[in-house]
């Protein structure tokens, strides 16, 4: 960075502190298209005019003439520039004493990689909104904002381009009335009674698979086919994860399980849940339940360790799973559950909810947008995508989350441009973002830690007009990682965890601010 560029930041910095403290700052109305752009480094942050945003017809794809150059990171040996750092929010990061499970019980119904916990959530929403208002969750993963909303009577809305995601959500804001999930369960069971002879088959043909013989096939996910009407094989590595009983039951509720009823969503969202795991409640112990084993590395597992699959019921383990879920009853207020790119998210909630006549602006955004080329959400969870009838492969390729620095800054900036005609006049933003060491193992190429909440602050939320209210530190500790599973490779993602917190007003940096001081009721469920 040249000196005058950390020149320009410090004294940018400086007028937002101060500004904390000052008059309320009029916010400047949006300039006409032809008129020119100045650098946002050479006026002040009270005069900086918005850039005018993408269109709703195709917010991906606005040019962006507008956008102000990267600065220059220092190669290994060169000596650091001085670095005015992001202002520190006073808000304490109280969710960290909360059990692992706290808050409401449909959370842990399936594990989900780089997933931040329900007292995160509760910390803001508690603070930043009232019953009645909107939360919005543009990555939601396995919904956990937006369930959380919706427990303590906010309108809880997620949107994920991963199916996987979306199944999550939908089952937990979404969720059926208790009745209709016993008399669906009571259902399948008489129908597994009626045809288990034919699936035990089916199981039976399915293990003896080549080279032993041809390849049996299985009714596809959702079909309703029965086990003699296969259209697909089943990869060798979900064959052996299985008893040949419990995997005839797998093909049988993978059949008939319809995601587009809320009954069946639920229940299949479940049964991912539970689908394999360490301890008996699992239906398979060949892999840990955070996340799939590689397919050849659970093959080699199972070959040198000589794994044999235990015999589990589905319908006993499914059942107790279920129980555990209805501790806490269904959510207060239900929830929208949404499929598609985070981009448009703003404009596809809004219509959401205006079809449901509900308020069609969000009081407070939370998420997490994915790291840099940390994870593969597809690939690390191939056995649920199976069940589901979802390809893996399919979901990493079109998330395409492998970003680096400059295509992930784009693309930040452009989901940031389209929150921002769903969001209220006093709406805060807060971004949960790791600073990154290693990309999956491998170093960042100058040697330094990607630090994403800067570089979001200065390459996405800032040229769109966003105000900074501050920046809240998590720190993460190694027993906290799921992670911590891959041995060497733990913990070296995402040490720290920064929680950028901003708005598109300045009445909401004000609120934003002004919040973080506010005590929070830690009591679960709540009191009434």
């Amino acid at each position: 960075m040249e000196a005058g560029q950390v020149a320009d930041r410090a004294a940018i910095l400086e007028h937002d502190s101060a500004a904390t403290s000052g008059p309320t700052t009029a916010v400047a109305p949006i300039p006409p298209a032809d008129a020119p752009i100045l650098p946002a480094a050479t006026i002040p942050r009270a005069a900086a005019t918005r850039p005018r945003l993408a269109t709703a017809a195709s917010p991906r794809a606005a040019a962006r003439p507008d956008r102000p150059a990267r600065r220059a990171r220092p190669v290994p040996g060169q000596l650091r520039l001085p670095f005015a750092p992001l202002p520190e929010l006073a808000l304490e990061t109280d969710w960290k004493s909360r059990p692992r499970l706290w808050g409401h019980a449909y959370h842990p119904m399936c594990s989900y990689l780089a997933s931040f916990p329900a007292a995160l959530a509760h910390a803001f929403v508690a603070r930043y909104t009232r019953p009645g208002d909107v939360v919005l969750d543009p990555f939601a993963g396995r919904g956990t904002t937006p369930l959380q909303a919706c427990a303590e009577g906010r309108i809880g809305v997620g949107n994920d381009l991963n199916p996987l995601a979306h199944v999550l959500t939908a089952a937990k804001v979404e969720p059926p009335a208790g009745r209709e999930l016993e008399a669906r369960l009571a259902g399948l069971r008489i129908d597994w009674s009626l045809e288990a002879p034919g699936w035990l088959d089916l199981a039976s043909g399915v293990l003896a698979g080549p080279p032993h013989a041809a390849p049996a096939l299985v009714p596809a996910a959702g079909s309703a086919d029965g086990p003699r009407e296969g259209s697909e094989p089943v990869p060798a590595e979900v064959a052996l994860a299985f008893h040949p009983g419990t995997l005839a039951q797998v093909l049988f509720a993978r059949a008939r399980l319809r995601l587009d009823d809320p009954a069946d969503r639920f229940l299949a969202a479940s049964l991912v849940g539970i689908l394999h795991g360490k301890r008996p409640g699992y239906l398979s112990e060949l892999m840990p339940n955070a996340f799939s084993m590689a397919p050849r590395y659970a093959r080699d597992y199972a070959a040198r360790t000589g794994f044999a699959a235990p015999d589990r019921d589905l319908f006993v383990l499914l059942a107790a799973k279920l129980r555990r879920l209805a501790r806490d009853g269904r959510p207060s207020t239900p929830g929208i559950a949404l499929a598609g790119d985070a981009r448009d998210a703003g404009i596809r909630a809004r219509a959401a909810l205006r079809e449901r006549a509900l308020p069609d602006r969000a009081r407070l955004v939370l998420t997490s947008p994915p790291y840099l080329r940390v994870l593969k959400y597809g690939y690390y969870n191939w056995l649920r995508t199976w069940f589901l009838g979802f390809s893996a492969a399919g979901i990493d390729a079109t998330l395409d989350d492998a970003h680096r620095r400059e295509p992930y800054l784009v693309f930040l900036r452009d989901v940031l441009a389209g929150l921002r005609p769903a969001l209220a006049d006093d709406a805060v933003v807060a971004l949960v973002l790791g600073d990154v060491e290693a990309e999956r193992g491998r170093a960042a190429a100058d040697g330094l830690a990607i630090g994403l909440a800067d570089e979001t602050w200065e390459g996405a939320a800032r040229p769109e007009g966003y105000l900074l209210a501050g920046v809240v530190r998590d720190e993460i500790g190694p027993e906290r990682k799921v992670t911590k599973l891959w041995g060497a490779e733990a913990g070296r993602a995402t040490r720290l965890d920064r929680i950028l917190v901003i708005a598109p007003t300045e009445a909401g940096r004000r609120r934003a601010v002004a919040g973080a001081a506010l005590p929070v009721d830690w009591s679960w469920p709540p009191r009434r």
